[in-house]
């Protein structure tokens, strides 16, 4: 009798455990529509999940700029950026984000998770101590348990606690505080000025991945560090989300970004962000910075669907586009996101191990390409399945 293979029969076993437990992830292929619609197997839904919070990447300026690229540069860049990978086109990209958020140096990556692990496993030697908010993207999490430093993670944005891992620094090890600046699962901000005057008080310096706050908050979208009125040794920004495109970069002073060059793993061995895709975040910033509608358009559509809401409705107010209706269980979170869909609205369940056991919820974001009665009609069918559904039993 041939043996059970022993990789299949864990894999087989992990897979029934997790479709058991309402957790198994699988994928959906989408067609884009226009006006924050998608398209699945035939059907169209009003979508309200998605991160392209601007609606920038539908923007004819945008668009034109990626086709413009394509032509002038090609599809990809060729090669790793410490080879001929960095074109002129990333350059100026750097130049215009250096400009606009105010840092001496931008390097430029292939996603946020990327441009994450890399700073933290470059930058962190052995003995050092990092300190991570305990809501920090699984990007930074990971790169904090597999680096050499010492990774400790205070509750999410108490400053109380996180004084007190930096008055417990008895070896005055150089120490990095990281925290987002918006949220991705709840949508709330840190309170940046607070943390970085924890972080001066006690010669530590602060990196803030801002994800979720570039383009939404701050003057001219400048993110959560300007809305705060700080500016962080390190600020991740992704372009994957307001910026309505694909990749990241890293801001700091020069000496910074040198070492980085030096040691950034994710950098040097991997091919550069397409010179094409480069020049349609240039222009997604330049309408970010000419037109403050969209940002400004968002906030009165938030307004309009909490009012909408019933009470008893337990979505939470944010500063972002986004509002975590939180179910509780991970079967009630896919029973109402499927009645949802049903009525012809596509918002995901966001479930463990992506948010804490028992915080299972509907991630539910606004975009500038929303209209008021696509916002009304969510907040309608929200209220009447909220109360036909036997949520409750499912908690």
């Amino acid at each position: 009798m041939t043996p059970a293979d022993p990789f299949l029969s864990r894999i087989d076993a992990a897979l029934e455990q997790r479709a058991a437990s309402h957790l198994l992830r699988q994928r959906t292929s989408v067609r884009r529509l226009p006006k924050a619609r998608i398209e699945v197997d035939g059907k169209q839904y009003h979508h309200f999940c998605s991160n392209d919070y601007l609606g920038l990447a539908e923007h004819p300026q945008v668009l034109n700029a990626w086709q413009q690229g394509l032509v002038q540069h090609g599809g990809g860049s060729g090669a790793s950026p410490l080879v001929t990978g960095h074109h002129h086109a990333h350059a100026q990209l750097e130049s215009t984000l250096c400009q606009w958020l105010g840092f001496e140096q931008a390097l430029l990556f292939s996603s946020g998770f990327a441009a994450n692990q890399a700073v933290l496993l470059a930058l962190l030697d052995n003995g050092d101590l990092l300190l991570q908010d305990r809501l920090n993207h699984a990007s930074l999490q990971e790169a904090g348990s597999l680096g050499d430093a010492t990774m400790k993670r205070f509750r999410h944005n108490d400053l109380t606690h996180l004084e007190t891992l930096l008055r417990n620094n008895a070896d005055n090890a150089p120490t990095l505080v990281v925290t987002e600046g918006v949220f991705s699962m709840d949508g709330d901000c840190a309170p940046l000025a607070e943390i970085q005057h924890l972080c001066q008080a006690h010669n530590a310096w602060l990196m803030v991945d801002d994800a979720h706050g570039l383009g939404v908050l701050g003057r001219h979208g400048k993110g959560s560090c300007d809305a705060a009125g700080i500016q962080p040794d390190l600020l991740i920004v992704t372009f994957g989300k307001a910026l309505g495109g694909s990749g990241a970069a890293v801001l700091c002073k020069k000496p910074i970004a040198d070492y980085l060059l030096q040691r950034a793993r994710h950098l040097i061995y991997s091919t550069a962000l397409p010179p094409a895709q480069a020049d349609a975040v240039s222009a997604a910033i330049e309408v970010i910075k000419s037109d403050p509608k969209p940002y400004a358009y968002i906030s009165e559509l938030k307004a309009r669907f909490l009012a909408k809401l019933d009470n008893e409705i337990p979505v939470a107010a944010s500063d972002s586009p986004i509002l975590p209706l939180i179910v509780g269980s991970s079967e009630a979170a896919v029973m109402l996101s499927d009645k949802l869909k049903d009525a012809g609205f596509w918002v995901s369940a966001i479930r463990p191990p992506t948010v804490p056991k028992g915080s299972a919820r509907l991630r539910i974001t606004l975009s500038a390409s929303h209209s008021n009665t696509q916002v009304d009609a969510l907040a309608d069918a929200i209220n009447a399945l909220w109360h036909s559904l036997p949520l409750k039993e499912c908690q």
